[in-house]
């Protein structure tokens, strides 16, 4: 291996970078910089399709570095190739309380940084639902618009995580070929040798995937440059195998599982300036090494001026299009046709499965708002994701609408992320509430990045009935409501349902869970309202002011609370119902608006079809909680309702006992 000495400057710029602000910062990851610079400058410097100065340009290749542990590589990456705000000061405070170079990339701290990754795996299964997302729109609007591809850097940790197994089948059944990985394969891991835990041929099971795959000595540019030039050309995702050595340079750990984590210590780094023959004090790039990463960082300029030609030149109403949906805002037509839906549900007030009640509402949404694009778990037939216009994504099917993710929860809601994070859709997926367990890691980091991810969660109580225990949600509704920037929307009928699908596309920076039963529910509401009553999280469904009892409930649980206010009005007990389709916005409100909806009753009940962790925040220690305490059971929906006491007359005696 011999590399140029220009590309050996710019490789040793990303170590020179990387090693002092690891060093300086005391923390951090030197093993996948030190041995990755050189596959990650020729991807940077030779293929990699972007511009420095206009970061969003909506036709740029998107990098993931699913490895987000060696977040320097990216963030010296960055700063050489001329982002505006990856300044010499943020690599100096790498690590540091409100910088931008936090310990693993975070989306939406600085221009370049695609995804949040850290969590190994995730970056790669994001990469493979951005790459869902170009293919699906370059049919749509044709290659003279939407024509990139998606590189990612995954380590061996990203591999050995379940999700990349789950997410790579899915990315060879249907061929993505613009998505191509490159395995920084160094043979180590933080406890030792990979070959502590794992023998896997990683070659073989991507070839078994379906991928195209090629195996290189990772550190020698030209074999670099050689694979990606005909991953470019493969009708496959292409995997390339990059053989390296983690914490290159370094005397004593080179190549040893030490290698992985920093600081390396003086005696260390000053062994790797030397090793590589790095003279120039920290942070100081030499003129020649700088003027070609900045000319790097130009290459793409002329492509996008003429992307942006082609852009101004497209039809108009196609122009616009585009336009509108890669800034995120929704069609005009999403409003009145919600409207619409809401006067026929109201004029024929439905007894339905909320899950069913959101497949009405998706068929009005689908057809006036073609961003959208869903799937499910294998489970369509139960969550009722698909909609009648939608046709399958498929490998020669690009313009189909709804994807077949398998039994993958977890690399399902990570594709989600990558979907809305590419832009010009918004996704939503599928499953059973309580496999949302599977999907729970990405769908807490589409909440730490505030993306428009939904997650349509049916079967949500143990209104499933007889699939028993193991298919009944319990805590899983006060677990979501515990993380931040997610909503919960649990709604009672089909009314509050379309509501709820309409705050869920409205949030641009935030994901939403759509809690749906399996079970059939009344309507609640059966009078049309223009005015989205659910977008408050709480409000009066029925009963007055200054009434004796207060009781609030979620889902199907609205229908026990007002069977209760029936018997308890008979009783001589005024008794209002509070309707939550979202604890968290109801708890954003002000507090005058929030003392209007519960009121000062006498009694406070709150009754949900599930755990009571949670729920003090508006019981406030004096009310009571119907609900679940326990795992449920395999019976009838309603023999367990009966059984674990969630029912009318509980209601009642719970208000009862407070008067």
């Amino acid at each position: 291996m011999t590399n140029s000495p220009k590309h050996t400057g710019m490789a040793n710029a990303i170590r020179a970078l990387s090693l002092a602000s690891v060093e300086r910062a005391a923390s951090g990851h030197l093993g996948l910089p030190l041995g990755g610079a050189d596959m990650a400058t020729v991807l940077f410097s030779k293929f990699l399709k972007f511009d420095p100065q206009h970061p969003a340009w909506p036709d740029r290749d998107r990098f993931v570095l699913s490895a987000g542990h060696g977040s320097m590589l990216l963030y010296s990456a960055l700063h050489l190739l001329g982002y505006e705000d990856m300044t010499i000061d943020e690599l100096r405070n790498f690590r540091q309380l409100g910088s931008k170079t936090a310990g693993h990339p975070e989306y939406g701290h600085a221009a370049g940084i695609e995804t949040t990754t850290g969590p190994l795996g995730q970056g790669f299964a994001n990469a493979v639902g951005m790459a869902i997302a170009e293919a699906h729109l370059r049919k749509e609007f044709g290659e003279t618009l939407v024509n990139h591809r998606t590189y990612v850097i995954a380590g061996d940790g990203c591999l050995e995580e379940g999700i990349s197994h789950e997410a790579a089948a899915l990315a060879g059944h249907l061929k993505l070929s613009r998505l191509i990985v490159l395995w920084d394969d160094n043979g180590i891991t933080i406890d030792g040798p990979v070959s502590l835990a794992d023998s896997t041929d990683q070659p073989a099971r991507f070839r078994a995937y379906g991928w195209n795959v090629d195996e290189i000595d990772g550190m020698d540019a030209e074999a670099v440059s050689v694979a990606l030039a005909k991953a470019q050309k493969a009708d496959r995702p292409t995997f390339i195998a990059c053989k390296t050595i983690a914490g290159f340079g370094a005397p004593t750990r080179a190549g040893k599982a030490k290698a992985h984590g920093g600081p390396y210590g003086k005696e260390e780094a000053d062994g790797i300036l030397e090793a590589i023959g790095w003279t120039a004090e920290p942070y100081e790039i030499p003129e020649d090494i700088l003027d070609n990463w900045r000319l790097a960082g130009l290459r793409s300029a002329k492509v996008r001026a003429d992307w942006e030609e082609r852009l101004a030149k497209a039809d108009p109403d196609i122009r616009a299009d585009f336009e509108r949906r890669v800034k995120g805002a929704l069609p005009v037509r999403l409003e009145p046709a919600i409207s619409e839906l809401k006067q026929s549900l109201a004029a024929n007030p439905p007894k339905a499965a909320t899950r069913k009640a959101s497949q009405m509402a998706l068929e009005a949404i689908n057809a006036v708002t073609p961003e959208t694009i869903g799937g499910s778990a294998d489970l369509n037939g139960s969550n009722l994701t698909k909609t009648s216009t939608f046709e399958d994504f498929q490998a020669d099917a690009r313009q189909g609408r709804f994807i077949n993710f398998g039994v993958r929860e977890h690399a399902m809601a990570a594709a989600a992320n990558g979907i809305a994070l590419h832009g010009g859709l918004i996704p939503y997926v599928g499953g059973f509430f309580i496999f949302s367990d599977y999907s729970r890691p990405s769908m807490r980091l589409a909440a730490l990045m505030g993306i428009r991810s939904i997650y349509v969660m049916t079967h949500d109580s143990i209104g499933v009935g007889e699939d028993g225990p193991t298919h009944q949600p319990v805590e899983q509704l006060a677990s979501f409501r515990a993380m931040p920037n997610m909503r919960v929307f649990r709604p009672a009928d089909a009314t509050e349902t379309a509501e709820c699908w309409q705050l869920a596309l409205e949030r641009r920076k935030g994901p939403s869970i759509l809690a749906l039963s399996r079970q059939d529910s009344p309507a609640v509401r059966t009078k049309f309202d223009r005015e989205n009553l659910s977008a408050r999280g709480g409000y009066v469904l029925a009963g007055g002011d200054d009434t004796d009892a207060t009781i609030i409930a979620t889902g199907t649980e609205v229908a026990v609370a007002l069977g209760a206010r029936a018997e308890l009005e008979k009783q001589g007990v005024s008794t209002r119902v509070v309707s939550m389709p979202c604890v968290e916005l109801f708890l954003e409100q002000s507090a005058d608006y929030r003392k209007s909806v519960i009121g000062e009753s006498g009694a406070l009940v709150a009754v949900e079809a599930g755990a009571i962790l949670g729920w003090d925040r508006l019981l406030q220690g004096k009310g009571k909680f119907v609900g679940m305490s326990s795992f449920g059971a395999s019976a009838p929906a309603s023999v367990l309702y009966e059984h674990f006491g969630i029912t009318p007359k509980a209601v009642v005696e719970a208000v009862t006992s407070q008067l």
